[in-house]
């Protein structure tokens, strides 16, 4: 028997958006949430802008010690697996905790709480020799970022492969891949997959000032990210999680469980080339498409929709464009293709499991989620990148990329239940 695995079930903390449901309806709404930051003052910085999420922890489920001494990227990693697990119908750990998988990515680990750690030990700063008596309890969870995929693993009773991918921007991607895989292979029957980052904080802002990445449209904070526009001037920055529960396609059949769609192929490359700079002709990332499609053993005019990096930099909104269009070929002229970061802000390693949640929903419910913002195209970006308004049409195969710094570049390949390949 060949082994698939399928999602059945999405758990989501994004920035306009707590919940599957909520996040949805933001997308469809073409609703952008980006705003001023309000999570420190961010008076002078270049770039003041970004996706925040409207969280209250007790709110959203945890006790008092969770809020306490989980670090937000924690938080929103426990409150959408919860979410996830039951909205898939399952128990956690049932019935053999030993077959349960985690495969959770982050980009930058608990970096709200790092930072808060060291101005407390520190005197915000002014000491050299740190104060340890000053530390929180939990700093050395805050230290080690496999402490967020154990704290998922800790929610469903996971006794099986825990796993922490940071690949910079494609963690989420490449989280749901590897959590896919061990499915796959028979190491596990259920893996919760996603991933989680709360970057917004000053250590993190500066260092996007730095090379000025980020948009500095602080004017018009709801109208910043805007992927694929002639205007673009950067990315905002944002935050958030998604988990996703994927079962072993049979097994979930045979429970009734409802399959929102099945994680049918994926591909990664890396450029070697440079940290942050992307060559021109997008050829990486053609070539994890490339492999994606021939893993889903599906030909590039099968792909109903195209979840977009997009990210709102000319550098990389322009590979992104060459990249479709030699993988694609002329099925990249005729496919819609739209970014849902015009709308969130680029929550870094979290993004791309937030993409592959809507990617998720957009088969489930056969409508493309538009690309926000996008009044004047880019006459280099000539694509369909969906602007302004979500467009209903039946969709039963998706591609997700995903381009980091480092040179990561991913690719993943969903499928409608059922769907023939």
């Amino acid at each position: 028997m060949t082994r698939r695995a399928v999602v059945t079930g999405i758990g989501v903390v994004s920035a306009g958006a707590v919940g599957a449901k909520a996040f949805w309806s933001l997308l469809t709404d073409g609703r952008t949430a980006t705003r001023p930051i309000t999570l420190f003052d961010a008076a002078g910085f270049r770039s003041r802008i970004a996706g925040e999420c409207d969280f209250d922890p007790e709110a959203s489920g945890l006790t008092a010690r969770e809020a306490r001494d989980l670090d937000r990227a924690a938080q929103f990693a426990v409150v959408s697996a919860r979410e996830a697990m039951a909205d898939s119908g399952l128990e956690p750990g049932r019935p053999d905790p030993g077959r349960w998988a985690v495969s959770l990515g982050s980009a930058v680990g608990c970096t709200m709480s790092l930072e808060r750690e060291y101005v407390n030990v520190s005197g915000s700063g002014d000491a050299w020799l740190v104060d340890h008596r000053s530390a929180h309890a939990q700093l050395h969870s805050y230290l080690v970022p496999s402490s967020l995929a154990r704290d998922v693993a800790l929610q469903a009773a996971a006794e099986g492969p825990v796993t922490l991918v940071s690949n910079g921007c494609t963690s989420g991607l490449d989280a749901v891949r590897h959590g896919a895989r061990l499915i796959e292979e028979g190491t596990a029957d259920v893996a919760l997959a996603g991933a989680t980052d709360a970057p917004i904080s000053p250590i993190t802002v500066a260092c996007f000032d730095a090379i000025k990445a980020t948009s500095p449209n602080n004017e018009d904070a709801a109208h910043a990210s805007r992927p694929f526009d002639l205007h673009r001037d950067g990315f905002v920055l944002g935050e958030g999680a998604a988990v996703l529960v994927l079962e072993e396609r049979q097994a979930a059949r045979r429970r009734g469980a409802r399959i929102y769609a099945e994680v049918a192929g994926y591909g990664s490359r890396a450029n070697a080339y440079h940290m942050t700079g992307l060559k021109p002709d997008g050829r990486e990332m053609a070539e994890a498409i490339r492999v994606a499609l021939d893993r889903a053993r599906l030909a590039p005019d099968a792909i109903d929709y195209v979840n977009a990096h997009g990210s709102g930099t000319r550098q990389n909104d322009r590979h992104e464009t060459s990249a479709f269009k030699r993988s694609l070929g002329e099925h990249a002229y005729r496919v819609p293709v739209s970014s849902i970061k015009s709308m969130i802000g680029h929550s870094l390693g979290a993004i791309g499991s937030l993409e592959v949640a809507a990617c998720a929903l957009a088969i489930h419910h056969d409508v493309v989620p538009p690309t926000a913002n996008l009044h004047h195209p880019d006459p280099e970006c000539d694509l369909d990148y969906v602007p302004l308004t979500a467009r209903e049409l039946p969709v039963e195969a998706v591609l997700s990329v995903g381009s980091g710094f480092g040179g990561f570049q991913s690719a993943l390949v969903l499928t409608a239940p059922g769907a023939e390949r």
